[in-house]
């Protein structure tokens, strides 16, 4: 009778064991599918970005912002973008951590260019709900510009509060 008791109790513990491993194969194999999609529809982004920055009648589509630019600004806003969305990317695919996007983001507003898209582009964060991943990620932006703006030194890579991670 305990040699039952004893096998039934190795079989309920082997049993545990096999869940635990299963669901931590299911929870790693939905991770990756969720980065294979992301990977793809980053890849059919930045094609979509690459043809409307060739062919000026492509770029045109794209114009939703509130004032006239001319097809070089367009261009140039266009590739703004790109480089705003790979830094997303590469953060929702765990490559970079918010404190490392930051870092990103902090190089990327010191460009007057950027910063003029991102001020051409603010009517269309503001359509983001505010809890929102993105929306958040943009407000990080806009502080940083911001903050950048009203410094008083040279060391703009010193301006700006890095976000704590989340533990």
């Amino acid at each position: 009778m305990a040699r039952q008791s004893l096998w039934k109790g190795r079989l309920a513990a082997a049993r545990s064991r096999f869940a635990s491993a299963s669901d931590s194969v299911a929870v790693a194999g939905s991770r990756h599918r969720r980065r294979a999609a992301l990977t793809e529809q980053h890849r059919l982004h930045f094609d979509l970005l690459c043809k409307a920055m060739d062919d000026p009648a492509l770029a045109a589509v794209l114009n939703t912002y509130e004032s006239d630019v001319t097809p070089e600004k367009q261009r140039q806003y266009l590739f703004a973008n790109a480089l705003y969305v790979n830094a997303l990317y590469f953060h929702r695919i765990g490559a970079l951590t918010r404190r490392e996007l930051h870092g990103h983001f902090r190089i990327m507003c010191q460009n007057r260019i950027f910063q003029e898209y991102w001020s051409a582009t603010r009517h269309h964060r503001e359509s983001l709900p505010e809890a929102s991943e993105e929306a958040e990620l943009g407000q990080m932006m806009d502080d940083l510009i911001q903050e950048q703006a009203d410094s008083d030194t040279d060391e703009w890579w010193v301006v700006g509060e890095p976000p704590d991670e989340p533990s």
